[in-house]
């Protein structure tokens, strides 16, 4: 059984710090242009993943602002692993998020939230 107290808590972590993007939908990566965001991309404010960098968000575009899934990432050619949250996101932009963190030296599972 999942444990609703971590989506929930993702959910207040985002209500009470908000969050920055910081790479709009359509957008190239800042050192890979090669590289286009497919949906909108940035962080959650005020906190800090193992990157050093505020935790990583992927933003769709369900009028329900909560969280749909999380996406933890291993990417071997920074030698780290750190989370994703999926907001807002439709069953296609999940699916979207997913494809991008198995790309390259990337690879990602997915916790979706039961019920969304």
């Amino acid at each position: 059984m999942q444990d609703k107290h971590f989506f929930n808590n993702l959910d207040k972590l985002i209500s009470v710090n908000g969050i920055t993007i910081d790479r709009p939908k359509g957008t190239p990566h800042p050192r890979y242009p090669e590289y286009i965001y497919p949906m909108d991309y940035g962080y959650i404010n005020n906190t800090t993943s193992g990157d050093g960098h505020g935790i990583d968000v992927w933003v769709g575009s369900l009028d329900s602002k909560s969280v749909t899934g999380v996406i933890v990432a291993v990417d071997l050619l920074k030698r780290d692993s750190e989370i994703k949250v999926l907001v807002s996101c439709s069953g296609e932009e999940i699916n979207i998020a997913l494809h991008k963190a198995n790309d390259g030296d990337m690879s990602g599972i997915l916790i979706k939230r039961m019920g969304q």
